[in-house]
């Protein structure tokens, strides 16, 4: 009994490890394509996907970590309920979540002329139409990966991620570039790029649906829901009430781009910007997005790995390990985002030109890096608030982000155009963590450790003088302005930060050995140090 119940915890940590590096990887290539994708349309073209980009970020993360986090809670939650509960939750979840699909739907659709003009520019119109049928697809795939997720299945939803990111890519890419060598415009381009939502959606579903197949042969479902124990108002209770927090909390980010989508060009335009000149700005602001995308993922790939457990302690009431385990998630957040943050500011310009093949933008990209810090600390303090079981007040925060972005844009875009709305950016994500800290110390949890924070920013310091000094020595020598140059002077750049930050942290014994052993790569560390004591 004890050996079933052992292979069972493997087997389940061993799926949650196969979906984090299917996520990791989705939001890799996620940040990275737009890079080649620039590349072939330029800041205009970059500006035109990005306005409408914000609207399928919503499909895609309602169906990657929202509705099928809240089916799969609910599938977990009365699985002891037998099957007919389960069924009972996948057939009202499908016309829940297919309600606010074609809602979803509907608003774009009908409403993309709105929608555009209230952007400043009705061309978007067809792009916005052209997203609008991803919500379509919602219901179909969240329910899929739902139901294996809980199940305790996750290669489904993990190949169908990264198949569904695979096809969308090569879509976007392929695409634009073959329409815009054969004499189409811009928009039209980004049209066919945004294509690459459909494309994408129908290939995750066709490997869920193979996946769904093969499982209903092996173990068939019953849609007898008449002696379900489970009522159907209780499901749709907390259907609306993890949909308001789960979701809305998963989709800070996302709201954030969809504020500077809606008003940062209307509002470059009012204040009497050129058109032409407007958009270029708008497009080369949006560069900023990878580089927070990927600068966040390290940090919270790292440190989510440390949440189940947090989860674990919290239903055995042992709070001494998750004050343990909530101070060293803090810790490490804290080490990479201000690393991550600093890192980036000091190597901007030559990372920009090798992105980017050029470093316009340089004053508000260097703002927006500091975005990283913040992100991942609201990555990480989420997914704690909600390992403690709660998911409201994170949603609240959200919100409360999102307000202060739009009116912090409505102040500061007038005043200082992009660089008006990086520091608006800066400001809500800084707000929206200061208010999930503020959550957590009233639970009782803190980071205890403030002595790390010093040793970071130590560490921070250090590392950037390095770089400033080793970029005035490449540069007296050679001339950066020749991209090829500036892809090794920036990726020596990462490997002289990431060396110097790193022997800082560990010099200034950040973490405990007992620490490093609860962090991925931590026994690696702990095992090169004692070689080198040796």
């Amino acid at each position: 009994m004890q050996d079933q119940a052992f292979r069972k915890k493997s087997f389940i940590w061993q799926g949650a490890f196969v979906l984090t590096i299917a996520g990791i990887i989705t939001k890799i290539m996620s940040a990275a394509y737009r890079v080649p994708y620039q590349n072939i349309v330029g800041d205009i073209g970059i500006y035109i996907y990005q306005q409408v980009y914000p609207f399928y970020g919503m499909a895609i993360m309602l169906a990657t970590s929202g509705f099928p986090v809240i089916v799969s809670k609910l599938i977990s939650d009365h699985e002891e309920d037998g099957q007919s509960a389960i069924v009972n939750i996948l057939l009202l979840s499908f016309f829940f979540i297919c309600g606010i699909g074609l809602l979803g739907f509907f608003i774009l659709y009908f409403g993309a002329g709105p929608l555009a003009a209230y952007m400043g520019d009705i061309e978007l119109k067809m792009l916005i139409q052209v997203v609008s049928f991803s919500f379509l697809l919602l219901p179909f795939i969240s329910i899929y990966r739902g139901y294996f997720q809980g199940k305790q299945e996750m290669l489904p939803t993990a190949i169908s991620q990264l198949t569904e990111q695979i096809i969308r890519v090569l879509t976007i890419l392929l695409l634009s570039s073959w329409m815009l060598e054969s004499g189409y415009g811009l928009y039209e381009a980004g049209a066919g790029a945004l294509f690459g939502s459909l494309t994408g959606g129908f290939a995750a579903f066709s490997v869920l649906n193979l996946f769904w197949l093969r499982r209903k042969r092996s173990s068939p479902l019953s849609f007898n829901i008449s002696s379900s124990s489970v009522t159907n108002s209780s499901i749709l209770k907390q259907l609306f009430l993890y949909t308001v927090t789960i979701c809305v909390s998963s989709l800070l980010l996302i709201f954030v781009q969809l504020v500077d989508a809606l008003s940062l060009y209307s509002l470059l335009i009012f204040n009497g910007m050129e058109e032409i000149a407007a958009k270029q700005m708008k497009g080369i602001f949006d560069r900023g997005q990878p580089l927070i995308q990927l600068g966040t993922v390290v940090a919270a790939s790292l440190s989510l790995t440390l949440v189940p457990l947090i989860s674990s302690a919290k239903r055995k009431k042992n709070e001494a390990l998750i004050q343990e385990k909530v101070n060293l998630s803090l810790k490490v957040c804290l080490t990479i985002g201000i690393g991550a943050s600093a890192g980036l500011i000091a190597i901007l310009e030559p990372v920009n030109i090798m992105l980017f093949t050029n470093n316009s933008g340089n004053n508000y990209l260097t703002i927006l890096s500091v975005s990283i810090l913040f992100t991942s600390l609201i990555t990480t303090l989420t997914a704690i608030l909600q390992g403690l079981n709660d998911t409201i007040f994170p949603a609240i925060a959200v919100v409360a982000g999102v307000v202060i972005k739009y009116g912090l844009n409505q102040l500061l875009v007038p005043q200082f155009a992009a660089t008006g709305a990086a520091l608006a950016t800066v400001i809500s994500f800084a707000a929206v963590a200061l208010i999930n800290v503020y959550l957590l110390r009233k639970k009782g949890y803190r980071l205890s450790d403030y002595r790390g924070i010093f040793v970071s920013l130590i560490g921070a310091a250090v590392m950037m003088i390095t770089l400033k000094l080793y970029l005035a020595g490449f540069e007296f020598f050679i001339d950066t302005v020749h991209r090829g140059l500036a892809v090794i002077e920036a990726l020596s750049g990462v490997f002289i930060g990431a060396f110097v930050y790193g022997w800082v942290i560990l010099k200034g014994k950040m973490f405990t050995e007992k620490e490093l052993i609860g962090i991925p790569i931590g026994k690696q560390l702990i095992k090169r140090s004692q070689r080198k004591e040796g």
